[in-house]
């Protein structure tokens, strides 16, 4: 395993850190890399057994399909079908915290184990610096879901990768993510543009692009990844909408609405604070042996929309 320093950009890498991440990937390996989500868990998304390895250490079923990550938007055009929709979201959200989920272009590279097989290619370009540099390094796709063991809670720092995968891959730190949730990710399918699931993009600001709404439909079936009922779960169980604390309870707070909460994640009520800080304090939380955490109520507006969504699948019943 390497972890590099820590770096917003890549004046902290060693000089040939990207080139030798790279050449990990290439050779059919697996790279942890951060993006301004959450760390993704890479591989090339165009060799199946390479695909393969990511499933493994996650643990992920093979019907979940994955999110690939590109470096432009030429090499999207390469791997998807863009509907006019599709080209305007890209157009203005792109480096950014937004996945499209488009029908599968003629002549893609990205293989059908990362689309579980599906129709169509979930695709994203990220607004990272180091992410941007080893994908135009490599020069193909790289399928990457977060890395974490599968459910698990998401890694927002490297050493929450290397605690969830140890040596299995090869990371690089690129400090703590900003955004702090997964992307937000849009279906451009047969005329209709949907939600399949809030994320680090707002949904406000997505449809002010389009000229009208998404469509919020609950998807039949898993179209794309954070899709699954139990999922960015960690090991205590979860009491939403918490209006006091209960014996035992650890407190999760929003804006200082519990009484002697362990952690806030925003005294101000800064929901894009909140966001960053979601995965981190529930790590945190769990690391103190809570077996229980009780979460403040979260508005359900702009980024508040993905917490409430990552807190309601970490929440639910787990097979």
């Amino acid at each position: 395993m390497a972890v590099f320093p820590n770096s917003h950009d890549l004046s902290g890498l060693p000089p040939d850190a990207i080139a030798a991440a790279a050449h990990v990937l290439a050779a059919g390996g697996l790279v942890a890399f951060p993006t301004e989500t959450v760390y993704g868990l890479g591989a090339d998304a165009t060799s199946p057994e390479a695909v393969a390895k990511i499933y493994a250490a996650k643990g992920r079923p093979q019907f979940n399909p994955l999110i690939s990550h590109v470096f432009s938007l030429e090499a999207a055009e390469r791997e998807g079908l863009f509907t006019p929709e599709a080209r305007r979201l890209s157009e203005a959200f792109w480096p950014g915290p937004l996945t499209l989920i488009l029908p599968r272009a003629p002549g893609g590279t990205v293989c059908d184990l990362a689309c579980a097989g599906l129709a169509t290619v979930g695709l994203r370009i990220p607004a990272h610096p180091i992410a941007l540099a080893l994908l135009r390094a490599f020069g193909r796709p790289v399928a990457a879901p977060s890395a974490n063991r599968s459910g698990r809670i998401s890694p927002t720092q490297a050493a929450d990768v290397a605690a969830d995968l140890g040596a299995t891959v090869h990371i690089l730190d690129g400090g703590r993510c900003a955004v702090g949730v997964e992307s937000t990710i849009v279906a451009c399918l047969e005329g209709a543009v949907s939600l399949l699931r809030p994320g680090g993009l707002s949904v406000e600001a997505i449809e002010a692009v389009l000229g009208h709404p998404l469509d919020q439909t609950p998807a039949k079936g898993i179209q794309a990844p954070g899709m699954l009922a139990s999922h960015y779960a960690p090991n205590a169980a979860l009491r939403l909408n918490a209006a006091d604390l209960r014996a035992g309870e650890a407190g999760l707070d929003f804006g200082g609405a519990l009484a002697n909460a362990s952690l806030d994640l925003s005294p101000g009520g800064d929901l894009q604070e909140a966001a960053a800080n979601l995965y981190r304090y529930l790590r945190a939380l769990d690391a103190r042996g809570a077996k229980t955490i009780a979460v403040a109520a979260i508005p359900d507006k702009g980024l508040g929309a993905a917490i409430n969504d990552r807190l309601r699948r970490a929440a639910a019943p787990r097979g």
